[in-house]
């Protein structure tokens, strides 16, 4: 690792907006350490970042497990030596209703959505306060703001987990400052090669969004790049919509 490259976790960074967050942070300078389960798409996604001259450590991790995010953060350092940003991307939705859920698939919501956050910033924050630098994103939803962005399937799980991460971020803000700053991100209906539901009602979804196209990956990763690397940084505890102005939510 060059003496000025800096070091960024990824979780959820095989495909969609992580792979892009990934790659525009290894255009950045950083090495990456990506987590997933997805074990063929996180190899595709690693050797993209190499081909950027960075370099990459990969894990098959469920982020939903405490003592697998301690494990991943162990082996960063023994590799690294440091961790300069944590990106908590990983997610999954829950498109079940209140009266159909069942009280597993609400569990799963919660871990997978908000207990990640919780596990990848307990094992890494202590790194950063000893170094006395580091900068941490969470991915929420504009779910978490409107409830759901369309009527017309209940996502009430995924929402409540991912406001979750809103109070965690604004409460970890005041615990973790000065040293380390900390912001969630929610993007709106963004575009992604997992997402067809998406991209089937794309049309529809446009007619209520201002900027008139949906998002990309890439409109996210711009974002999540500059609160990794904007200096001086004055933002913590934000929440930063991505949307195009979503106006009919």
């Amino acid at each position: 690792m060059g003496a000025q490259e800096k070091v960024a976790i990824v979780t959820g960074g095989a495909r969609g907006i992580g792979k892009a967050c990934a790659m525009d942070l290894a255009r950045a300078g950083y090495a990456l350490v990506l987590v997933d389960l997805l074990e063929k798409e996180l190899a595709e996604t690693a050797a993209l970042i190499s081909a950027e001259g960075r370099q990459v450590l990969t894990f098959v991790a469920d982020v939903s497990s405490h003592q697998r995010a301690g494990e991943v953060v162990a082996q960063t350092i023994e590799t690294f030596g440091r961790i300069d940003f944590l990106l908590n991307n990983a997610g999954r939705s829950a498109p079940v209703g209140i009266l159909e859920i069942s009280e597993d698939e609400f569990d799963r919501a919660i871990a997978i959505n908000l207990k990640s956050c919780f596990n990848y910033i307990q094992h890494t924050a202590p790194h950063m306060l000893k170094q006395r630098s580091g900068r941490i994103v969470s991915m929420s939803s504009l779910n978490a703001l409107s409830g759901g962005v369309t009527a017309a399937v209940s996502r009430f799980a995924y929402a409540a987990a991912k406001a979750g991460i809103l109070g965690m971020t604004r409460a970890l803000a005041k615990e973790l400052g000065p040293v380390i700053a900390i912001n969630a991100i929610c993007p709106g209906v963004i575009r992604t090669e997992i997402d067809t539901n998406v991209t089937d009602r794309a049309e529809e979804v446009t007619k209520g969004i201002a900027l008139g196209r949906l998002g990309c990956a890439d409109d996210v990763a711009q974002l999540v790049t500059f609160l990794a690397t904007s200096e001086p940084c004055f933002m913590t505890g934000q929440t930063l919509t991505v949307d195009g102005f979503q106006f009919n939510v």
